[in-house]
């Protein structure tokens, strides 16, 4: 009999499995300067709480689909990610999204009728194992303080999860969101301009239809400074474009479609 098929896997992981003071009593997690997943990543998610931080570094912009999330953009097109080394070392001092900093951990539901989350991780990752110098995951069979403050930053990043969930309801609920569409034109590069879409925005039209009352409820929630976060931050797009045209980035043909 044919098994049931598994759900994808999170962006970055390759594997997940529960942390347990039995299986991994043991086991360490090793210092590194490298973010070798990030290699290759040219859009990560970010939540609602960062967004004022993330738009001073990044273009911010929304997953197409039924249910979009914010994502950071880190490079323009599929495969390109100017901030980051072939080794994944950071080459500029610049924001890290939280989801970049929780690999190679996360919360996970293990059972479908137990809303119970789990501390797991991509065993995968060489930040973790048992050999060499870092810090315990457990000591005398329970979780270590690096432990307990990894299970404090995934909580608190799945807390961030909702307040985003919120956000981007509102926005659906209002209509704000549009399909995007940015065009750079480089005439020492091409011709032709170089066209991205495959992501959406805010409608700034529909934006300022909406009622004084609505708007002074986002004001009052926090919720309008992070939409003029993602207005203000596509202005980026032309200085990550610019990026990868010093590091020989920018593609031959004559348009791009992102995949962000």
């Amino acid at each position: 009999m044919a098994s049931a098929p598994q759900p994808p896997l999170p962006l970055f992981y390759n594997d997940l499995m529960p942390l347990n003071s039995n299986d991994h009593a043991s086991w360490r997690m090793r210092p590194s300067d490298k973010a070798k997943w990030l290699v290759g990543q040219h859009a990560v998610p970010v939540t609602a709480d960062e967004l004022v931080q993330a738009q001073r570094d990044f273009p911010i912009v929304f997953s197409a689909g039924e249910n979009p999330v914010p994502l950071a953009l880190m490079g323009l097109n599929e495969g390109v990610n100017v901030f980051v080394d072939e080794e994944g070392r950071i080459e500029a001092p610049v924001y890290l999204p939280a989801y970049v900093r929780r690999y190679p951990f996360m919360l996970v539901k293990l059972r479908q009728d137990s809303d119970d989350l789990s501390l797991c991780f991509d065993p995968t990752s060489d930040m973790l194992g048992e050999d060499g110098d870092g810090e315990p995951l457990f000591v005398d069979g329970q979780p270590s303080e690096t432990t307990q403050r990894v299970l404090q930053f995934c909580e608190q990043f799945e807390q961030a999860g909702q307040r985003t969930k919120f956000f981007m309801d509102e926005l659906h609920k209002h209509g704000l969101l549009m399909d995007g569409e940015v065009t750079i034109t480089q005439p020492d590069l091409s011709d032709q301009p170089f066209v991205y879409r495959g992501f959406q925005m805010i409608d700034q039209d529909k934006l300022r239809e909406l009622r004084g009352d609505q708007l002074r409820a986002w004001n009052q929630n926090g919720m309008l400074p992070l939409i003029f976060a993602q207005i203000a931050s596509l202005e980026l797009m032309r200085t990550i474009f610019a990026k990868q045209a010093e590091k020989g980035l920018v593609p031959q043909q004559k348009a791009n479609t992102s995949n962000a």
